[in-house]
C-alpha cells in the first residue's frame, strides 16, 4: 500500500503574468539530501534546507535576463551551474554572494538542459540534440555544435541517469505529431532513436518519467486521455543498430478523466508499482478540485489522495521519498511510503479471519482449463447427489445455453427469465459459470436499469451466491438493490463482494439508517447474521466484566483535571438506558454487514461527511449498543455466525468521529454520546496497556531456555524484571 503524510510548505510562489505558466523552472538537489536547489521561472535560484524550510541563499540575475533552464549543483566540483538566455552558463560556490561576478562562458549554440547526477560528469543536451560533457565545453566555449535533430524537430523533455558506470541523456522530441526517444549513451558515446506509437488522437504525451530498474531503462508517459504507458529500453547490449527503431509500448494504467482530456497534468514512477499523479481528477471527488495521488499500477487501484489547494500546473518532482509539487502560491512537500502491495491490502481493510466468508467449497479451474482444455489434478468436481444428477439429466435435454438466456433476458418476461437462469446456475459448472455469470448479472442490471417494471431479484441473488461474482464485473448491481429495497441481496453483496467501492459503502450505511424499522422488519435475511443478532439483544447484563475492565465504570479513572464522579444512582440508570437497541433488529443486521465490508480510510472519509447529524448520532448509539455488550460480557460469540469484531467497532466510532467532530461537539443530543464513547477509548487504552505488560513478560519467558534436569514437577523462581 501507498500513502501520503503530512506535507508541509516549502516556500512561496510569485505568480507569473501569464496564469498558465509555472513559476516554477525546476527542482534539484546538492550533495546534502536535505537541500533543494529551486530555479522560478524568471531571474532567481535558491537553495533551501527542507527540514527548517528556510533559505540558505539566492542568487538573481541583472533585471532584463532570464534564467532558461533549471540550475543544477556539479557533485564533482561542488559548484552551482545555470544558464541564462539560452547561451550563457553560469558557475558559482555556495559563498559567492552576486551572481554576476561568477564565472561565466557564452557558447555557441541554444542550450536545452543541463544534467548533473551523483557518480557522474555533468553534461549539456543543446536543443537541437547535440550532448557535451560541461568541462570540455567551458575549456572551449566557441566550439561548433553540431545538429542532431532535423529541422522541425524540437525537445519536449530530457532526463540524465547514471549508475555502473554508465551514463546516458534520454530525450524525446516532436514533429508534425511524431515524438521520438533518443538515448545518448556517453560510455561509449552512441545515439540511438526510437519511435513512439502514435494515439488514435494524434496527441502527444503530457509528461515523462524514466527510471534504471533490472538494467532496464523505463519510460513512463501519460497522454491526454488519461492513459500511462511505459516502454522499455536494455541499458546493456549490441546497439549497433542505426535508423528509427518502433519502441513498443505497455499500458500500464488507465486514469479517469472525466468529460474532455487532461491539460496540464504529470505522472512520475515511484517504484515498479506505484505511480504519482497529478493534475488528474480524483475519481471521487467532485470536479474543480485539484489532487495529488498515488496509483498502484499493478492492482489499478487509488491507494491515496490529497487535494491540493490553488491551481496545479501540472508539475510534480520525487526525491528520496518526498514529492515535490507546486500550487496555487506554494511550494508543498508531501513525504509518501510505498510497501510490497498485496491484492487483499489494495482491495481495503481484510475481513475478520475467524468468520468464514465461503458456506460451500467451490472448484475454481485453472487458467489451463479455461484456455486450453487441460484437465485438473486431481479430483475437482463437486459431489452431487443422486437427486441432482438425475435433475440435471432431466433439464438437460430442453435448457437453454448462456447465449439464448442472455437473448431472453433482452425480451422475455420476469417469471420465465428466473426460471431459466436457476436452470442454468444448476446445471452448469464451476468453468462455465465462473465465464458467465457476470455476463448474465450485467445484462439483468441493464434491463432493470432500462425498464422499472422489469427485476429479478431471484435470479441475481442466485448469482450473487455462486461467488463468481464481484463489483467490478457488474458495478450497477448493488445499487439496483438498493433502488428496489431488495435489502437481502444487499447483504449477499455486501458479504461476498470484496471489492466494493467506499462511495457504495456509504450509499448503503445511508439507506439502511434512514429506511423505517417497520419497512425492513418483514424481509427475509440471512440466518446465521439474524441469529447473531437475536441473542445479542436478548442478552441480559449480568454485571460481569470482560478483560479485566468495564467500560461505564472506567469513567472514575478519568484524568481530566474538572472530572466530577457521578452519583451511584446515575450509574445505574444510564446502564439500564442502554440495554435496548436504538435499531430494529434486522436494520442492526444491515448495519453489521456495513461494518465488516472492506474499506480504506482515507477514501471511506470524505463519504461518511455525507450523513446528515441524527444518521450519525443512530449510528454511533448502534455501535455504542454492541461495544456495550461486546465489554460487559454479556454474549458470548458463536462461533461461525457473522458478526463485527470489536476492532471494527472502534474503527467506525473513530471515523464517524473524525467526519463530524465539530457538528456533534455542537449538537444538544451528542454530549452525552460524546462523553461515553471518551470512555470507550480510554479502556480501550487501558486494555492494550495491559495487554502491553504481559507481552513483554511472555517475551521473557519465552527466551528463557528450560532446564534439562526438571522432572515432572518442580518449583523454580523466575525474576522477569
Amino acid at each position: 500500500m501507498a500513502t501520503l503524510c503530512e506535507g508541509f510548505t516549502l516556500c512561496g510562489l510569485v505568480q507569473t503574468q501569464n496564469a498558465s505558466d509555472s513559476p516554477i523552472q525546476g527542482i534539484e538537489l546538492d550533495e546534502d539530501s536535505d537541500h533543494a536547489v529551486v530555479t522560478d521561472s524568471t531571474r532567481s535560484v535558491t537553495l533551501y534546507k527542507v527540514s527548517d524550510q528556510k533559505p540558505l541563499g539566492s542568487w538573481t540575475v541583472k533585471q532584463g535576463q532570464l534564467l532558461t533552464c533549471p540550475a543544477v549543483f556539479n557533485f564533482q566540483t561542488k559548484e552551482y551551474v545555470v544558464v541564462s538566455d539560452n547561451k550563457v552558463i553560469r558557475v558559482w560556490k555556495d559563498e559567492d554572494l552576486n551572481l554576476d561576478k561568477a564565472f561565466k562562458a557564452t557558447v555557441t549554440a541554444d542550450v536545452w538542459r543541463v544534467h548533473s547526477a551523483p557518480g557522474g560528469e555533468p553534461v549539456v543536451l543543446f536543443q537541437r540534440g547535440a550532448v557535451r560533457f560541461l568541462d570540455s565545453l567551458l575549456s572551449a566555449p566557441q566550439q561548433p555544435i553540431e545538429d542532431v535533430l532535423s529541422e522541425e524537430e524540437v525537445i519536449r523533455w530530457s532526463a540524465s541517469i547514471v549508475a555502473e558506470e554508465q551514463h546516458f541523456v534520454l530525450f524525446t522530441t516532436e514533429q508534425n505529431g511524431e515524438c521520438c526517444l533518443y538515448v545518448q549513451r556517453l560510455n561509449p558515446n552512441t545515439l540511438q532513436k526510437y519511435r513512439l506509437e502514435r494515439e488514435d488522437s494524434g496527441a502527444s504525451p503530457l509528461s515523462f518519467s524514466a527510471s534504471l530498474r533490472d538494467k532496464h531503462l523505463n519510460l513512463l508517459y501519460l497522454y491526454p486521455n488519461g492513459c500511462v504507458y511505459q516502454s522499455v529500453v536494455a541499458a546493456r547490449g549490441y546497439v549497433g543498430l542505426e535508423g528509427v527503431q518502433d519502441l513498443p509500448r505497455s499500458l500500464r494504467l488507465r486514469l479517469p478523466v472525466g468529460e474532455g482530456e487532461l491539460g496540464a497534468a504529470s505522472a512520475v514512477a515511484l517504484d515498479e508499482a506505484h505511480v504519482a499523479v497529478v493534475g488528474v481528477p480524483h475519481p471521487s471527488a467532485r470536479t474543480g478540485k485539484d489532487f495529488l495521488c498515488i496509483w498502484n499500477t499493478n492492482f489499478q487501484t487509488l491507494q491515496a489522495g490529497k487535494e491540493m489547494a490553488g491551481r496545479i500546473h501540472g508539475q510534480v518532482w520525487c526525491y528520496l521519498g518526498k514529492l515535490f509539487v507546486p500550487h496555487g502560491k506554494a511550494l508543498s512537500i508531501i513525504p509518501y511510503e510505498c510497501q510490497k502491495s498485496s491484492l487483499a491490502s489494495a482491495l481495503g481493510k481484510l475481513r475478520h479471519t475467524g468468520i468464514a466468508v465461503s458456506k460451500s467449497s467451490v472448484a475454481v479451474p485453472s487458467w489451463n482449463t479455461l484456455l486450453h482444455g487441460d484437465q485438473p489434478q486431481g479430483p475437482t468436481k463437486i459431489v452431487e447427489t443422486r437427486k441432482s444428477k438425475l435433475s440435471r439429466k432431466s433439464q438437460s435435454a430442453q435448457a437453454l445455453t448462456v447465449d439464448q438466456v442472455l437473448e431472453l433476458i433482452k425480451t422475455g418476461p420476469v417469471d420465465e427469465v428466473q426460471r431459466e437462469v436457476e436452470v442454468l446456475v444448476s446445471r452448469g459448472d464451476a468453468q462455465d459459470l465462473q465465464l458467465s455469470v457476470g455476463q448474465l448479472a450485467c445484462h439483468l442490471v441493464a434491463r432493470s436499469q432500462a425498464e422499472t417494471a422489469f427485476y429479478t431479484p431471484v435470479a441475481l441473488a442466485q448469482l450473487v451466491q455462486t461467488q463468481f461474482l464481484c463489483h467490478s464485473v457488474c458495478p450497477g448491481l448493488l445499487l439496483l438493490s438498493l433502488e428496489h429495497k431488495d435489502y437481502f441481496l444487499c447483504q449477499l453483496c455486501l458479504q461476498l463482494f470484496p471489492d466494493i467501492p467506499e462511495v457504495v459503502t456509504c450509499a448503503c450505511l445511508k439507506t439502511f439508517i434512514s429506511v423505517p424499522d417497520g419497512d425492513v422488519e418483514m424481509v427475509s435475511l440471512e440466518p446465521d447474521s439474524v441469529s447473531f443478532m437475536e441473542g445479542l439483544v436478548a442478552a441480559g447484563a449480568r454485571g460481569g466484566q470482560q478483560n479485566g475492565f468495564s467500560p461505564p465504570l472506567f469513567e472514575e479513572d478519568s484524568c481530566d483535571a474538572n472530572h466530577q464522579p457521578k452519583p451511584p444512582q446515575d450509574k445505574k440508570n444510564h446502564t439500564l438506558q442502554l440495554e435496548a437497541c436504538p435499531v430494529g433488529l434486522h436494520k442492526a443486521v444491515l448495519l453489521n454487514e456495513v461494518l465488516q465490508t472492506p474499506y480504506s480510510d482515507n477514501f471511506l472519509l470524505p463519504h461518511l461527511k455525507d450523513l446528515d447529524t441524527q444518521q450519525v448520532i443512530l449510528f454511533l448509539q448502534y455501535l455504542q449498543f454492541v461495544y456495550l455488550k461486546y465489554s460487559q460480557d454479556v454474549y458470548t460469540q458463536t462461533a461461525g455466525l457473522r458478526s463485527p469484531t470489536m476492532t471494527q467497532i472502534i474503527d467506525w466510532v473513530c471515523l464517524l468521529l473524525d467526519a463530524h467532530f465539530t457538528v456533534l461537539v455542537m449538537a444538544p443530543d451528542a454530549k452525552g454520546l460524546l462523553s461515553n464513547l471518551q470512555s470507550f477509548v480510554k479502556s480501550q487504552v487501558k486494555l492494550f496497556s495491559e495487554l502491553g505488560k504481559i507481552e513483554s513478560s511472555l517475551q521473557e519467558l519465552h527466551k528463557m531456555k528450560l532446564s534439562k534436569d526438571i522432572s515432572q514437577y518442580s518449583i523454580e523462581v523466575i525474576e522477569l524484571f
